[in-house]
């Protein structure tokens, strides 16, 4: 599985445990179809620490917002964010390649001009 392709999983990964605040370990069997101990420990890393870390990377996010907050954002912006936020502490990936991954999913999963805030979120942080 390409790394983009981790990256979409682990994004909806994080969407799920936002919605239904279920086992995150359940929800990895169920997007990747493997056993948590099998994915590869760089997402299965970000997907624990975007969850776990909640809290902290919110209040990052809600000093980037101009006028909003982390909170009145939607369960699919909020999960791309945390999980931008998680790869950036992971410091294993470029910050334009982790941006640039994001502003994909958010094209593909989000409202039009949603790229743009997600874009300029990221990049500020």
């Amino acid at each position: 599985m390409k790394r983009s392709e981790l990256r979409e999983k682990s994004m909806i990964t994080i969407y799920q445990n936002l919605l239904v605040n279920t086992d995150i370990d359940e929800l990895i069997r169920d997007q990747f179809e493997m056993e948590p101990e099998k994915l590869d420990p760089y997402f299965h890393d970000v997907i624990n620490t975007a969850i776990s870390h909640k809290d902290e990377y919110a209040g990052y996010i809600d000093r980037v917002l101009e006028g909003w907050t982390f909170d009145r954002l939607g369960y699919i912006e909020k999960a791309i964010l945390l999980l931008g936020c998680s790869e950036f502490a992971q410091k294993k990936v470029e910050a334009a390649v982790i941006i640039d991954e994001c502003v994909e999913l958010s094209k593909k999963y989000c409202d039009e001009d949603t790229y743009k805030l997600i874009n300029r979120v990221l990049d500020i942080i």
